[in-house]
């Protein structure tokens, strides 16, 4: 018997459904630190945090990077075991133990199976109560810091990213001198002045997270509560309150660094932008990001790769810091095209909010919305945005709240943003590339420009700040 064959219709797509990021309890554990847990089953290797105020502008002028070096001679000898013994406890358990320094906080983290965790945390106490910072090894940390350092200023990246921040900042900000320190601070670091820089830690203000699959831990908060909780050392409370960094009077000017025999150009552009607390949104300048630069279909790239074959890549982004923050666009062009990259880039810089395009912001900000999920899909990407979120005075649902900004988000919103960066003071721009291959710029009417290391030139009769 024959028929008329059944038509099976396929289903429709639809929109996913709101993600939200995981929501932690809290706990205070029995020193002040603030405790937040974040089961997330299946997530067996565990992530905890402990980040702790220790304001990089509190550096003695001369001792910048003492933050940073003394994080990480924390576990290079505690009075109890040498640095090869801690390493050794580390690797029978499976713990990788880290620590590192940001703009406000210190930063030590380890990774551990839940069986080990309370080894892990053991270890993790002993390095942040009793470290001794033994000469030998300071001096091998000192030495490895001064190599990183002239390896960052040989990179044109790394260069670039020095001279813009001398230029971007006042002076006498801390922020322009990289968390690290310069070359002349960190080699006048010694274990008395890491000690010092150690004994002003406190418990005050600070935050724990652990984040993963929590199911087999009987009692976290008690864990935690009897072995971080329990570090009472003598340091006061830290004046850790919002403060913004100076921008430089003269910001709005072209930097050229010359390097002989550079195939490529190296551009880096900044003008401020916003932090995270902005009245238009945070969601709204990451899709602004991904629009203007953080794709390969974005404007950017659109022209100067695609169109024009001048680079591999050009990125544009929003630095949010404590207080204000920054949009930085950088890439390396060709170094024949210095010129017309450059000023095609300022070009693209320039557009009116009022002319981006409705399906150019929908798509950004679905992209950005959609793929969060992902980002945030094992335990230490949950555990890094929470210390991340803390650290800026913000809460654990700002992400979520984030997402929904970005879900709602219209083109007059994202054009008013846009306007607020594009119209605000004059990029600062540095160029670092072949002298014969920069020396365009230096008469192309793109405002004040100086070569590094000599004094500052006037601009050409008429030439306005870049970007104003």
């Amino acid at each position: 018997m024959t028929g008329t064959p059944r038509v099976r219709r396929r289903p429709e797509v639809g929109d996913p459904a709101p993600w939200r990021f995981p929501e932690p309890a809290r706990a205070e554990l029995p020193n002040g630190l603030q405790l937040l847990l974040v089961d997330l089953p299946g997530q067996h290797v565990l992530s905890l945090r402990v980040a702790l105020r220790a304001p990089l502008a509190q550096e003695e002028p001369g001792r910048e990077g003492s933050t940073l070096m003394m994080a990480r001679c924390l576990d290079e000898g505690t009075r109890s075991r040498t640095a090869t013994e801690l390493a050794e406890l580390a690797e029978r358990h499976g713990i990788a133990l880290g620590a590192g320094a940001g703009e406000r906080r210190v930063h030590l983290g380890l990774e551990v199976t839940g069986r080990h965790l309370g080894t892990a945390l053991d270890l993790l106490v002993e390095c942040l109560a009793e470290p001794t910072f033994p000469e030998a090894e300071v001096t091998r940390q000192v030495r490895h810091r001064l190599t990183d350092i002239a390896h960052e200023l040989a990179d044109p990246t790394g260069r670039a990213q020095r001279e813009f921040r001398e230029a971007y900042f006042a002076a006498g900000e801390r922020a322009r001198v990289p968390v690290g320190g310069s070359t002349a601070s960190v080699a006048t670091l010694t274990p008395q002045m890491l000690r010092e820089r150690h004994e002003a830690l406190t418990p005050h203000g600070g935050v724990v997270v652990l984040a993963g699959d929590l199911s087999g831990i009987e009692d976290p908060v008690g864990l935690i509560s009897a072995t971080v909780g329990a570090w009472r050392p003598a340091g006061a409370p830290v004046d850790d309150g919002p403060r913004q960094s100076l921008r430089a009077d003269d910001a709005a000017r072209v930097l050229l660094v010359p390097r002989e025999g550079a195939g490529q150009t190296e551009l880096l552009l900044g003008r401020r932008g916003p932090d995270r607390r902005t009245p238009h949104g945070w969601g709204t300048y990451q899709a602004l990001a991904l629009l203007l630069g953080g794709a390969p279909h974005s404007r950017l790239d659109r022209v100067l790769r695609e169109e024009r074959g001048w680079t591999y890549g050009m990125r544009l982004g929003f630095r949010p810091r404590q207080v204000g923050g920054q949009c930085v666009v950088a890439g390396a062009v060709r170094a024949d095209a210095t010129l017309p990259a450059l000023q095609e880039t300022l070009r693209i810089l320039d557009t009116p909010g009022s002319e981006l395009g409705e399906r150019e912001v929908r798509e950004a900000a679905d992209f950005v919305a959609m793929t969060a999920p992902a980002r945030y899909l094992t335990a230490d990407s949950v555990a890094d945005e929470l210390v991340s979120l803390l650290a800026d005075g913000l809460g654990p649902d700002t992400v979520t709240s984030t997402l929904r900004q970005l879900r709602e988000l219209t083109r007059e919103q994202a054009a008013r943003a846009w306007e607020e960066v594009r119209t605000g003071p004059g990029w600062t721009v540095v160029v670092v590339g072949d002298p014969e291959a920069i020396a365009p710029v230096m008469d192309a009417g793109l405002g004040p420009v100086q070569v590094a290391g000599a004094s500052p030139l006037s601009p050409r009769p008429g030439s306005p700040p870049p970007g104003s």
